[in-house]
């Protein structure tokens, strides 16, 4: 071949190796307009419910003691850890005609919504159960383990059915984007903002309707709304990212962790942000300042800036490193709670303005105001980070691992988390805080009522910095990005060529050269 053949070559290669890169950043789109409406009707759904009150309501309305409590987590928690082993090998195993996670989804949905349903009745079967009931105890703790195994196999799911749903990141980031834009501007927070001003309708004495039946309409209006939208959704959703025809062993997916760096340091960063002990936004608005639709007030600022945070994430994708945005989205919330609890602390304890609900008010809502700048960041990097790292496996070993990377991810958080969760309701014990105070109408006292503002605002950002560490490595950021999704390009392309021939022995060289790529 003469020089001028070589040269000819080589420009080739290059310009084809400029188009491959380039394809990181192509506005191509494989999920269509029906798929993406049920996207964002599932992304509702997630929202579309009271659990941010979850734990008043087993606290205050079941009336849980709270060492029963913390007994529950625990058992809770190690079964939550066994279970999850066990459920991701089986769901990286699975391969069907309608997908890897389709089938989960599709056979747990309604048995799940009948699960949570039964959860918010509970206090209809215990009417008059006191707090240290071992009947409703051994009730509540069974129905905490059956719905932890259905919400493994659910979870484990959804998070792999979004990482399959398109093989292109930026069509990922524009679903991702599109969901969580339409989902807050259409209301997915509305059952809850109602429920809070009912709250303080009733606390006030201006509605005379029951609390705990406010508590199990709602919860359960709430949960079947949402279970309607998420199997929807699940019913006409397509996963489109090709699975390795070999079905990885156990072992295999291990490997896919170990050596997935930039799934290791997001571990490592959300096991260690995972210590943050803290306490309820809800228990300080009602107990304290005895005014939770504070909170929708304080918000409306916010709510205005909301959907142009979102405008600004393709923009601050392309200027700024996963790395930085990831510490941004996790960490804002916490470090701008600083100036809150400074401005609390005015007056001391007994005569703080932490009790007075105009000076915190304001201060609350430049906080949630500023906050919500960077809401769009926080909604969507996290999540197309975690994307990132699936094609980053299928990149380095030839066969993902959705479930076992999702599994070790989610223990080693759980693991700190339920620590932090022991703790958290044990200091809720130390600073004296009444269960029955909410119900009879009575106040706690004023350490408690400090204690509750402080675990709200200073006490989580104390106990979650050392999260920012890790992170600080993450690497898979430019041209590393590029070369990673150009290369799966024409390898995910040759593959398919392979499978769509229909020659078996094709078919075979595709699996084998699959699964030789990361030997």
């Amino acid at each position: 071949m003469s020089n001028k053949d070589h040269a000819a070559v080589d420009a080739a290669n290059e310009k084809l190796e400029q188009e491959q890169q380039g394809y990181t950043h192509q506005n191509r789109r494989y999920v269509g307009t029906k798929e993406t409406v049920a996207y964002v009707v599932y992304d509702m759904s997630q929202s579309f419910n009271i659990n941010n009150y979850s734990t008043r309501f087993v606290t205050s309305i079941l009336q849980v003691s709270l060492d029963l409590q913390t007994l529950a987590s625990a058992i809770n928690g190690v079964w939550d850890i066994v279970n999850d082993i066990f459920i991701g090998a089986i769901v990286d195993k699975t391969r069907t005609r309608w997908g890897k996670f389709k089938p989960y989804l599709m056979i747990l949905a309604i048995p799940g919504t009948i699960l949570s349903v039964i959860y918010w009745l509970l206090p209809l079967l215990f009417p008059n159960a006191g707090p240290s009931s071992v009947a409703k105890f051994a009730v509540y703790l069974a129905l905490a383990i059956i719905r932890e195994g259905v919400g493994t196999f659910q979870g484990i799911a959804q998070t792999g059915i979004q990482a399959t749903i398109t093989p292109h990141p930026v069509d990922r980031t524009r679903l991702i984007t599109a969901a969580n834009f339409f989902s807050g501007f259409l209301g997915e927070k509305l059952p809850e903002q109602i429920f809070t001003v009912l709250q303080d309708l009733i606390n006030n004495k201006i509605l005379k309707i029951d609390m705990r039946g406010l508590y199990m309409s709602f919860g359960c209006f709430t949960v079947v709304i949402a279970g309607i939208g998420a199997f929807w959704f699940f019913y006409v959703c397509k996963e489109r990212v090709m699975q390795s025809i070999e079905k990885p062993s156990i072992m295999q997916g291990i490997k896919s962790i170990l050596n997935n760096k930039p799934v290791l340091l997001i571990t490592l960063s959300e096991m260690l942000n995972g210590f943050t002990v803290s306490g309820s936004e809800n228990d300080y608005l009602i107990d304290v300042l005895n005014f939770a639709s504070l909170k929708f007030f304080v918000g409306i600022p916010g709510a205005i800036v909301h959907p142009f945070s979102y405008m600004m994430v393709p923009w601050l994708r392309r200027h700024f490193s996963s790395r930085l945005l990831y510490i941004i989205a996790t960490y804002i919330g916490s470090i701008l709670k600083i100036p809150v609890f400074l401005v609390g602390c005015i007056g001391g304890k007994k005569n703080g303005l932490y009790k007075r609900w105009l000076p915190m008010g304001i201060a609350l809502c430049l906080w949630e105001t500023i906050f919500m700048f960077f809401y769009g960041v926080r909604k969507v990097i996290p999540s197309e980070m975690y994307n990132e790292c699936m094609d980053y496996c299928e990149w380095k070993n030839g066969y993902r691992s959705e479930a076992m990377t999702s599994v070790a991810k989610g223990l080693a958080k759980k693991l700190t988390a339920l620590a932090s969760s022991l703790i958290s309701t044990q200091i809720k014990k130390f600073i004296g805080y009444d269960l029955t105070a909410y119900v009879r109408g009575t106040a706690q006292s004023d350490e408690t009522k400090f204690g509750l503002f402080a675990m709200f605002t200073i006490v989580p950002v104390v106990t979650s910095s050392l999260g920012i560490i890790p992170i600080l490595f993450y690497d898979l950021n430019g041209e590393k990005r590029d070369r990673m999704y150009a290369e799966l390009l024409a390898r995910r392309a040759a593959v398919s060529k392979e499978v769509g021939s229909g020659d078996a022995d094709a078919v075979a060289r595709a699996a084998e050269a699959q699964m030789q790529v990361g030997k």
